[in-house]
């Protein structure tokens, strides 16, 4: 079986990079997510229909030592090697794609340009990862490449065809049977009229059967219809969709500081939900932070401006008050590996610490219900122990006291709950500590 390369690819584009895209360009969360679907399997097929081509080989082979998955929002847009990647390997279809893409998602021609970019370094960056992990050389990157053109017809997301991204012969290579099957010409031909003798008496000609050429449209217009209607509701059912992401909320944050398993309050939050965030920057002493009102940062920073650390007797009085990163996300499974995007908000809490150089704090690493506690436990505590790293990597480690992962001690919701409803019990959290 052929290995997907989204499959390979999706972890870069998750919900943290969907959101600060969004943030970034100005455009809603599902405008954003809908256009990379959309952009994902092109990109694929793009390099797929030129698997032998060296320019496309050289990018992929030299993309795990140029970085591109590191910083794919602030250094994807003005790659050259991204831009000439594309130009390679679309021409000039380019501006044909971009402005489908946009249409689709409903967003800007700019920012689906800036999204092409992104998710072409996403896809190069992580092919020659891949292609580095398992010893690939030029010949089985084409291969692997080469293997695509046999699935990417079912990659296309709903209401997107070949025919809609204006690309022409471009994907003549592909088995994109589906757009074939979707739009279908009528013939021109005339139509053929056979013409016999009527056996009527008195030479006149039998009444026709009026039913024959219309009986047929009597349920299959109403039918039609009915179908057209169903799509129209669900597409709309569709742009309403929105990429949940972990939040920060003022409630049911736990604390593995005391034997009793006290369950915390954030009393420093501002209590509003995750769907009533409001994207904002949060003023740090004159410096603006990106960042969420009621999100870490915000809150984070109104209690340093209240005194609240400096007015706090002892460690007691602070471990309660847990405040959980809105952005911080690591990859399913690994204790080491932050999730694209995640290091933004990493940058903000290092500019806080900077900004209060007397400030303590203590990282703390949760998980779900689901999977074995023992590995849970573990990987909990390597994800805490790595900001920690990560943190004194930065210049503030004299700052971060301690960090300590819990796995699914304090997790509240029922390991058989929906992955969405499980999703607040893993995260990972910071506190003051003294």
């Amino acid at each position: 079986m052929s290995l997907n390369l989204i499959d390979l690819i999706k972890g870069q584009l998750g919900p943290a990079l969907v959101s600060q895209s969004a943030s970034q360009l100005g455009e809603s969360e599902s405008g954003i997510s809908k256009a990379i679907s959309g952009l994902l399997p092109a990109v694929i097929g793009g390099l797929a229909n030129n698997a032998n081509d060296p320019r496309v080989l050289d990018a992929i082979t030299g993309a795990s030592s140029s970085g591109l998955l590191g910083n794919l929002l602030g250094g994807t847009s003005s790659s050259p090697v991204i831009s000439t990647l594309l130009s390679s390997i679309f021409g000039d279809k380019l501006s044909g794609l971009v402005n489908s893409i946009a249409s689709f998602a409903g967003i800007s021609n700019n920012s689906s340009s800036s999204l092409l970019n992104l998710v072409t370094g996403a896809t190069v960056g992580s092919i020659g990862k891949y292609a580095a992990d398992h010893n690939l050389d030029k010949s089985g990157i084409s291969s692997l490449l080469s293997d695509q053109k046999g699935i990417v017809s079912t990659l296309l997301p709903a209401g997107l065809s070949l025919a809609s991204l204006n690309l022409g012969d471009w994907a003549k290579g592909y088995k994109f049977d589906n757009d074939q099957d979707a739009i279908r010409q009528p013939s021109h031909e005339e139509p053929k009229v056979e013409v016999t003798r009527s056996t009527a008496p008195n030479g006149t000609f039998p009444e026709r059967n009026k039913d024959n050429g219309g009986s047929i449209w009597k349920w299959l217009l109403p039918l039609l219809l009915l179908i057209a209607a169903a799509y129209f509701l669900w597409k709309q059912c569709e742009k309403k969709e929105t990429t949940t992401t972990m939040t920060s909320t003022d409630s049911a944050n736990t604390s593995a500081d005391t034997a009793t398993a006290v369950v915390p309050t954030n009393t420093a939050g501002s209590g509003m939900s995750a769907n009533t965030r409001v994207d904002e920057n949060i003023d740090l002493n004159g410096t603006a932070l990106h960042g969420y009102k009621g999100g870490l940062e915000d809150q984070m920073i109104a209690f340093l401006k209240s005194d609240g650390y400096k007015n706090a007797a002892d460690d007691a009085v602070l471990k309660d008050k847990w405040y959980d990163f809105d952005h911080v996300n690591f990859k399913t499974g690994s204790g080491n590996q932050l999730e694209a995007g995640s290091e933004g908000q990493l940058q903000n809490l290092v500019a806080i610490l900077k900004a209060y150089p007397d400030a303590k704090i203590k990282i703390g690493g949760y998980t779900d219900k689901t999977g074995n506690e023992a590995v849970n436990l573990k990987i909990s505590k390597e994800r805490a122990a790595f900001i920690k790293d990560w943190l004194g990597k930065q210049g503030v480690g004299a700052q971060v006291l301690d960090a300590e992962g819990y796995g699914s001690q304090f997790a509240k919701v029922d390991a058989k709950a929906s992955d969405a409803e499980r999703a607040t019990d893993r995260k990972m959290s910071v506190r003051f500590a003294k």
